[in-house]
Parts: structure tokens; C-alpha cells; sequence
């Protein structure tokens, strides 16, 4: 079994196919799928596909590329969004400074409000972190102070300190097709050293297809070919791999009772 923990499943690139995108993942072993919740204002069409196929779940969130087109939701908000059964994280929220103009003021407090719903929900929260490795550890360092919470960085590709300081804090780290990339030598160290225990993996679909079909749409089915170069990355059996991470995905979104 594979889960794939990160997708994007309301996007229009799966309208045309989107029942034989659910075929081909099943072909290759992918039996369950988190679609991911970037915009509130879509948050409908995120969860009346989790809410379809009983292999599908969803998060609640607002991307943090998105705080300057929509009003980041309070906590409030937020935590009455998870109580749908089907709703198992939070997110994906977070911060972005590669991407510009940005306004940092205003992903710090969406983050911040994506947090204290995570803390009093015990649901865990789904980290997009590019650019911002300090930022990001310094404000889970500081809610942590105060309460604990559960967390996974998603599509990592952050720097080894950084890899090292999430472990440290108790949070997971996901691996996306990027490490299939030629050029990702050093994700590709980094991957070699986070313990299998604490990895989960992704497609980000329909974003960064693997190798070899990168460049085109990436799709669930293709989480196991991330599972592949993992198993061959680290040495490990490739069902290892498999159930390790469906372990983890398990124990980390615990509410999906998969």
C-alpha cells in the first residue's frame, strides 16, 4: 500500500481524466490520497471530493502564496472547518519568500492562525516552507513553547540544518518527485539522512512529475516511483518503504483511520 500524503486533486488539470488519474493510481499500488485544501474560498470543492471516494481525504488552509488574494481565516474558523470526518490536516500553510511581491506580515499571522487551530484540534498541520527555513523554525519553535502540535513540511527541499531542527522538534518531513531530479544531489543527501520512520511522500500533483516523466502533469500513480527512488536512494526494500511511510501517514493523520 502507498499513500500519497500531498495532491491537488481539485485542480482543472484532472477534470478532463480524473476517474482514470483514480485508476492508474490505484494500478500502482497508491490506495489512499490527501487532496489539499489552498484557498478557503475552494474549500468546498477540496472536500466534495474527499467526500465522493472513500479513498480520498482533505485539509482545510490557505496557502501562504494566496494571503494577499483572500483574508487569511482565524483560528475559529479554521477549527470549525475540521469537523467534517473526511478533514485529517491542516494546511497547507506556511511561508513563501521566493515567491514575489510577498507580504511577510501577513503569511506570519495566517501561519500563525493555521497553528493554534492545529493545537487545539490535535489535527496536524501541512507546511509549505520555501525560502524561509528561519522563519519557519523560529515560529513553530515558539507555538511549541506553548502547545504542542503535530506537523509534517511537505515537498521539502529546505537545507540539511533545517532537516535536522524539524527532526529535532518532532516534526516529519515528505519527499516529492524532486528527488528524482538529477540536479536535487543535495535533497537527495538530505533524504539519505532523515530516518525512514519520519518520512512521508507525495506527488504535489499536478505539479513536479518524477523522473521519468518529468516536465509533464504529475498524477497520484506517480508517488510510487518516489517510494522506488527512495528504496534505491537509502538501500531499503522497496516494501519497506511502502508500509514505513503508510505507517507514518498513518500515525501522523490518525483521524483518516486508514
Amino acid at each position: 500500500m502507498i499513500v500519497d500524503s500531498h495532491c491537488h486533486l481539485n485542480y482543472k488539470d484532472f477534470q478532463e481524466d480524473f476517474d482514470l488519474v483514480l485508476q492508474r493510481a490505484k494500478q500502482n499500488g497508491v490506495s489512499y490520497m490527501q487532496t489539499i485544501s489552498t484557498y478557503i474560498s475552494e474549500f468546498p470543492e477540496v472536500l466534495a471530493i474527499a467526500e465522493k471516494y472513500d479513498n480520498i481525504f482533505c485539509s482545510v488552509g490557505l496557502h501562504p502564496c494566496h494571503v494577499m488574494d483572500e483574508a487569511p481565516p482565524s483560528a475559529d474558523k479554521i477549527i470549525q472547518l475540521t469537523n467534517h470526518p473526511k478533514v485529517i490536516g491542516i494546511g497547507e500553510t506556511g511561508l513563501d519568500y521566493y515567491h514575489k511581491p510577498f507580504d511577510e506580515d501577513l503569511q506570519k499571522m495566517s501561519f500563525q492562525n493555521h497553528i493554534i487551530a492545529a493545537q487545539e484540534t490535535g489535527i496536524p498541520l501541512i507546511i509549505h516552507s520555501r525560502d524561509a527555513d528561519n522563519d519557519t523554525i523560529e515560529i513553530l519553535e515558539e507555538h511549541l513553547k506553548i502547545k504542542d502540535f503535530k506537523f509534517l513540511i511537505h515537498c521539502f527541499t529546505g537545507s540539511k540544518p533545517f532537516a535536522e531542527r524539524v527532526l529535532e522538534i518532532g516534526g516529519y518531513i515528505s519527499f516529492s518527485g524532486i528527488i528524482t531530479f538529477k540536479n536535487a544531489i543535495d535533497l537527495q543527501n538530505i533524504a539519505k539522512f532523515v530516518p525512514l520512520s519520519r518520512i512521508l511522500i507525495e506527488t504535489d500533483a499536478p505539479y513536479l512529475a518524477p523522473v521519468p516523466f518529468r516536465g509533464k502533469r504529475n498524477e497520484p500513480a506517480y508517488t510510487l516511483h518516489v517510494a522506488e527512488f527512495l528504496s534505491t536512494l537509502k538501500d531499503i526494500n522497496l516494501d519497506e518503504v511502502k508500509q514505513t511511510t503508510t505507517q507514518n501517514f498513518r500515525e501522523l493523520f490518525n483521524k483518516a483511520k486508514i
